[in-house]
This record gives C-alpha cells, sequence and structure tokens, in this order.
C-alpha cells in the first residue's frame, strides 16, 4: 500500500480525487445507481389545438422521451404519464412535477394525468398497503402524503390522477392462445385456486371494504375539489363472486352497481373514474349489449374522467382480453355512445395481448392507437 506522505504534493490531490470518486461509484453500486433523468426536446413542438367538445386519443403505456416523440409522430397528442415515484419524494415536489410536465409537453404533448401511487398491484406489493389494509396510524400518514401530491399536483396544473383502490391486484389464470398465436390474458374463476385462502390482508367483506374506500375518499375527495384536481378511480379488476368473493375479498367496485355506490360517496365534479370499459365488461354476462347503458349513465352524470378502450371475449367469471377489433364488443357502437353523452377527454388502450417478437407490446399498442384514431374520426368526420 502507498503512504500518502510518500507522493508529491498533486499526485495526492488526484489520489484523494479519484479514491473518493471510486468510493462514490461503489456506493453508487451497491445501492442501484439512479437513472438520470430525462430532458425534454431540445427543440420543443407547439401544443397542438384542442377540439372542444371531442374525445381524443390518450395513452398510459410509456412516457419516456423515445416514447414520446414515437406518440407525437402517430398523433397520440395526450397522456397520463407512468408513475413518477413510488413514495413522497423530490418526483412528487412542485419543481419534479413541474419538469414532468415541461419534458411532455416539448414534444407537443399534453400531460392530462399522473398515477398516484395506488397501483393495481396485490396488497403486499402496494405503495401504501395501509390504506386497504385499514392500519392506522399508518393510513393516516400515507393519505397526508396522497394529499400533498394532489396539492402539487394543482400547483403545475395537471388536472387529473388515476388510481386504484385494491386489495387482490389483477386475478388471472395463466395466458391462452388467441389469434395469430398472440398470448391472451385470461380469466376463469372455476379455476382458480384460492391458494392461500387469505391474503395478508384478511378477511375483506364487502362492508369492511367500503369502510376503507369511504375512509380515504372522505379525506381526499375535499382536497382535490379544493385544488380542482380530478379524482379517476379504476374500478376492481376482475369482478368476483358477491359474498364468497376470492381469497377473503369481496371486490365491491368490480361492476356498475359497485361503481355507481362509488361515485356518490362525497359527492363533486372531482370524483369520478378511471373508466376501463374492459373491466366493466368482464362483469358482465352479455357485455356487447349492456356495456351502453352504463357508459350512459356514468357519462350523462360527467363521472368518466378517461377511458380504457380494452376488449374482451366471454364476460363474468370467465373471458379473455383481444385486441379491440376481434372482441365481442362492437368498438364502433361504444365509440357513438360516448360521443352521444359527451365524453370529451382521452380513449386509451389498455392490456394489449402479448405476441411473440413484439418487444414490450409496441406493435400491439400502435395497432390500438390506430384503431382507436380511426374510430373516432369516424363519428365525428364521416
Amino acid at each position: 500500500m502507498i503512504a500518502e506522505t510518500d507522493m508529491p504534493k498533486m499526485d495526492r490531490r488526484i489520489f484523494l480525487a479519484a479514491t473518493a470518486a471510486a468510493s462514490q461509484l461503489a456506493a453508487q453500486d451497491r445501492a442501484g445507481a439512479a437513472k438520470p433523468a430525462e430532458s425534454p426536446r431540445a427543440e420543443k413542438l407547439p401544443l397542438p389545438p384542442i377540439k372542444p367538445g371531442r374525445m381524443y386519443l390518450g395513452t398510459q403505456n410509456d412516457s419516456s422521451n423515445n416514447a414520446l416523440s414515437v406518440l407525437t409522430a402517430l398523433g397520440c397528442n395526450h397522456i397520463c404519464s407512468t408513475l413518477p415515484s413510488r413514495k413522497m419524494d423530490a418526483s412528487w415536489s412542485v419543481d419534479g412535477l413541474s419538469r414532468l410536465r415541461e419534458r411532455v409537453e416539448s414534444y407537443g404533448i399534453y400531460l392530462d394525468m399522473v398515477p398516484l401511487p395506488l397501483s393495481s398491484a396485490y396488497i403486499t406489493k402496494a405503495e401504501y398497503p395501509a390504506i386497504m389494509m385499514g392500519k392506522s396510524p399508518e393510513r393516516d400518514r400515507a393519505i397526508d402524503e396522497i394529499c400533498e401530491m394532489i396539492r402539487n399536483i394543482a400547483k403545475v396544473g395537471i388536472p387529473s390522477v388515476k388510481y386504484n383502490m385494491s386489495v387482490l391486484g389483477v386475478v388471472r389464470n395463466p395466458s391462452t392462445i388467441g389469434r395469430g398465436g398472440a398470448h391472451y390474458s385470461t380469466f376463469d374463476f372455476k379455476t382458480l385456486k384460492q391458494d392461500p385462502p387469505l391474503t395478508e390482508a384478511g378477511p375483506v367483506p364487502a362492508d369492511l371494504y367500503w369502510e376503507r374506500i369511504e375512509y380515504f375518499l372522505k379525506r381526499v375527495i375535499p382536497v382535490a375539489a379544493e385544488n380542482k384536481v380530478k379524482m379517476a378511480c379504476h374500478p376492481n379488476d376482475p369482478m368476483v363472486p358477491k359474498v364468497k368473493g376470492f381469497r377473503g375479498v369481496e371486490t365491491v367496485l368490480g361492476n356498475a352497481d359497485g361503481l355507481k355506490r362509488f361515485v356518490s360517496i362525497n359527492e363533486n365534479p372531482y370524483h369520478g373514474l378511471n373508466f376501463c370499459q374492459g373491466t366493466i365488461c368482464e362483469s358482465m354476462k352479455n357485455p356487447d349489449k349492456e356495456i351502453h347503458d352504463v357508459i350512459r349513465y356514468f357519462g350523462k352524470r360527467k363521472k368518466i374522467f378517461n377511458v380504457h378502450f380494452r376488449n374482451i371475449e366471454g364476460g363474468f367469471l370467465k373471458f379473455r382480453e383481444t385486441l379491440p377489433d376481434c372482441g365481442d364488443v362492437n368498438f364502433l357502437k361504444c365509440i357513438r355512445t360516448y360521443k352521444e353523452v359527451g365524453f370529451d377527454k382521452m380513449m386509451m388502450p389498455d392490456h394489449v395481448p402479448h405476441i411473440d417478437g413484439d418487444e414490450k407490446s409496441k406493435q400491439a399498442f400502435a395497432f390500438s392507437y390506430g384503431y382507436i384514431a380511426a374510430l373516432i374520426q369516424m363519428v365525428y368526420d364521416a
């Protein structure tokens, strides 16, 4: 080992700087080095004009710079970003959210929505599990952080957020093969194993589920209304049988009746739905026929803050997720119903099938963007 006193003065400074840098890199390597923040586009693109009273193509799939440049070219000029962070940190500060909005808008894309760290994850993988487990005082601290995020979102001028009130996450069987060998996300309740019989949340019957939902809404919705941020809640995916539930949990937000009760709690214009048409269709025996009255109910009441436009084969307790053109639900008729009720926000593809050779489902999403854009153009411009 070389002693510092044996080195020339200049070499000693270089040695110390190199040692410090090496130590920092080693520490970053152990902790997982932070990914550099992406920068706005050097030559900013103008935001396109908004056509009042019309729905428009949107997405939530990816908000990286590479994705934004593709979305702009495809005519998708409205997005929900990916999750800024799983916890309250600098990404959720006013400065952090301002940088996110500036970066998105530099590509000529509106940042319509951001997701809160209340995702559709299984309870042990949730960002704030105490909220849906009803654990105090942890859930109170979690709700306080969510409220602070909403206030900062408002200060930046982002109009809406999406979130979930989930315990089970998205329950599925192994995928099955569909058109052209595509892998379809599949649900067949009869073949699911309820093993273990309870989740880590324990038994969550309907009345307890509603208590936890109402506790959250009564704290958060007034903050959202005061700050004029729309709160778009996603349904529970999928609906499971009442009373029996799945692994001790009854998914009370899995069908239209539950969602009607949900929007009646703390009623105001900033409390509504991330209207996942695919999930709602999963709760129906005849989705192609039944979905239109549900769109009309929530659409006429202005409770649809965005739409996840996803098709399925099948219905209640047994279904598969398809691309938009080959499911059981006629999407052209659906688009006409959204127009009928005056829906004027994002129509977004969701849960596309996995296709061998299609990295990260980019081509499946591109197909869905084009299909949805064509439907929208057809109902307004034909």
